[in-house]
């Protein structure tokens, strides 16, 4: 990705979601749209967002019997994206019928432990350790079942880049400096978590929420 930033757009609305495309393209690397936005506009949607040339990561974060999701992953059929989510705790071969299911030239990843979980959170649905500890458990699954790279917090990127050097590390939870964390629990600045290993950065509100969005992502580029 020549760009490192992915706007994080997350609304319903498809004419609010055009517009942010349009005023952050050519200063991201490209638009993540979620499932807020893919239940109320579709594949339709999707690609009307993707007519203006900017990349799409479709953060769909498919998790069911790996049959129901290499299903799923057909049915988005010509849908414009370029990164695809699916959970890693569905297991090895769930991620590898996604993969397989995807299409060509796609980036295919593994979510790890959401970045609004910390240990606690994971004690609570029965995981025992740190969420490095699930982090690394679900990336070797990912690895093993032929994905593209994980989704993980900029605090295990690092670890995880050592023992992965050529996978795709996608790292959400990004803040600059003096911006409010909202739900997320495990952050880290742009600049920081560029030089812990990540591939491409998801900012959402520190850019969407921005009097001018354009200039917000100029300024969290500038800062890398």
């Amino acid at each position: 990705m020549t760009k490192p930033v992915f706007c994080a757009v997350d609304t319903a609305d498809k004419d609010h979601a055009r517009a942010l495309a349009a005023r952050v393209a050519g200063r991201v690397g490209g638009i993540k749209l979620g499932l807020e936005f893919f239940m109320a506009n579709g594949r339709d949607g999707v690609a009307a967002v993707a007519e203006g040339g900017v990349p799409v990561f479709l953060d769909l974060k498919f998790h069911d019997i790996p049959n129901t999701v290499a299903g799923a992953v057909r049915a988005l059929g010509a849908c414009p994206y370029d990164i695809l989510t699916v959970h890693a705790g569905g297991g090895s071969d769930m991620m590898r019928a996604a993969k397989d299911a995807a299409r060509p030239g796609a980036k295919v990843v593994g979510v790890t432990v959401l970045t609004s979980m910390d240990e606690d959170d994971l004690a609570a649905t029965g995981v025992i350790g740190t969420p490095a500890d699930q982090v690394r458990r679900l990336a070797a699954l990912a690895l093993g079942a032929g994905l593209d790279g994980i989704v993980c917090s900029a605090h295990e990127v690092a670890a995880m880049r050592a023992a992965w050097p050529e996978g795709f590390f996608v790292v959400p939870g990004i803040r600059p400096a003096g911006s409010a964390v909202g739900d997320q629990k495990r952050v880290m600045t742009p600049r920081e978590a560029m030089s812990a290993g990540a591939s491409i950065l998801v900012v959402g509100r520190p850019i969407t929420g921005a009097e001018d969005p354009g200039a917000a992502a100029d300024a969290i580029s500038q800062s890398l």
